[in-house]
């Protein structure tokens, strides 16, 4: 990508914004054999792999657009590992712009630590700009003072000095058709155009987004994915600009990388002709991507005999998706999570039109799905009048207590049921 801008200087530059260091993970614990460490010292490593971008491509400067912290930190250990990054780049002579946003507020971050002279923090009262003379660089930004901001604070920023290169940090819920996602320094591009500026460091959103090319205006994405809703590459934006010319690539430094693949199995009928497509989609989810670890959310779909093995012996599809990840070679694979969306063959509508005992049953099942409360009653009548007499063997640990959970058996005993059907047919 190439721009043409004002300013005629040569230098280099890195933008990231949302790098949450420490960020909790929450329900590790649920999962067996998670690599529970990788997961947590994520965010330090995706830190430590840009400063060591900045320093192998010998950057200029590096703009930090928000949101460094997840939330206030327990103890000083989170603020001096930034502080150790930042001292890594002031050795090689790099300076940090930073603007703090809603993770990172003033008054939310109660512990301070004094950072190095290279390291500058916006103000939080107002708009400033911070000139890099050296290079013909303006930066123009301000931090949030607070959480909660609901104001826009571009109308209050500077103009943009004549003859420079101007850029503009902010943490913000900028869409593009002015609409406001949330409350954090909403705005929208036509007023950022109306600034002048050439390059526009946005934060908070986590997915990579060029808003605009001319200016150009950017939203990096955060360094590190930190759950499976934020997938993909990771990384931060690197800027080039010589004589006037402006060139930016985007640079993943993630080092777990999140993936939710979706797989049909229609018209399956075969474990290993299943397990082979499985491992087929794992491997080219991560071809190419590294040696980084990959943290996979499998969701099996489709009408497939199958369904039938699955009730018949629950868990043998996750058994096969992690046997598929085995198998995956040149790659570092963890199943997150195995979704079952799949549907038996049998035709559920024409069984349910008949007069035998099956058809009545499956009546009854879609009176009782339709009905929680009717449903609520049938589970307490069958829990007294069965469960109760059952052997200690034969007994379920299965939850009852809400309508969902119920609602969840009653289809789990039915596809159990339709399941022997099938086989017995």
């Amino acid at each position: 990508m190439n721009n043409v801008v004002a300013n005629p200087g040569t230098f280099r530059f890195l933008h990231a914004a949302d790098l949450h260091i420490d960020s909790p993970l929450r329900g590790l614990s649920r999962y067996a054999g998670a690599p529970v460490e990788r997961l947590r010292n994520a965010t330090r490593r995706a830190l430590e792999n840009l400063v060591d971008l900045a320093l192998a491509e010998q950057v200029q400067f590096v703009l930090l657009a928000g949101d460094l912290y997840d939330r206030d930190w327990p103890d000083f250990h989170t603020g001096l590992f930034f502080r150790e990054q930042m001292v890594r780049l002031g050795r090689a002579q790099i300076g940090v712009y930073i603007v703090q946003g809603n993770h990172d507020a003033q008054g939310t971050i109660t512990r301070e630590l004094p950072l190095p002279e290279h390291v500058k923090v916006f103000s939080s009262r107002s708009a400033e700009t911070m000139r890099i003379d050296a290079l013909g660089v303006a930066i123009h930004g301000r931090s949030f003072p607070q959480r909660a901001v609901d104001e826009d604070f571009v109308p209050d920023y500077p103009d943009a000095v004549p003859g420079q290169f101007n850029i503009g940090m902010l943490h913000t819920s900028l869409t593009v058709g002015g609409g406001i996602h949330d409350t954090y320094a909403p705005t929208t591009l036509p007023v950022l155009k109306t600034k002048g500026y050439d390059y526009w460091a946005l934060g908070h959103v986590h997915t990579r987004d060029v808003v605009c090319e001319s200016p150009r205006v950017v939203f990096p994405g955060n360094l590190q994915g930190r759950h499976a809703n934020e997938t993909g590459p990771k990384g931060c934006e690197l800027v080039t600009v010589v004589g006037g010319q402006m060139e930016a690539r985007f640079v993943p430094l993630d080092v777990v990388r999140w993936h939710q693949l979706q797989l049909a199995l229609d018209g399956m009928d075969s474990l290993a002709q299943a397990t082979q497509l499985i491992a087929a989609t794992l491997a080219d989810a991560t071809r190419g991507a590294g040696d980084r670890l990959h943290a996979l959310r499998v969701v099996l779909t489709g009408r497939s005999a199958l369904h039938g093995t699955e009730a018949q012996q629950p868990g043998t599809l996750e058994a096969a998706v992690h046997a598929a990840a085995q198998d995956v070679a040149g790659a570092e694979l963890w199943i997150e999570q195995v979704q079952l969306r799949l549907a038996s063959p049998i035709d559920r509508a024409r069984l349910a039109q008949g007069e035998d005992a099956v058809a009545e049953l499956l009546r009854l099942v879609d009176e009782l799905a339709a009905d929680p409360a009717a449903l609520a009653a049938w589970t307490a009548k069958a829990c007294g009048d069965v469960l109760h007499k059952l052997p200690a063997e034969a007994k379920t640990d299965a939850d009852w207590s809400t309508p969902a959970a119920m609602q969840a058996l009653l289809l789990d005993a039915e596809a159990t049921l339709l399941a022997r059907l099938g086989s017995a047919a």
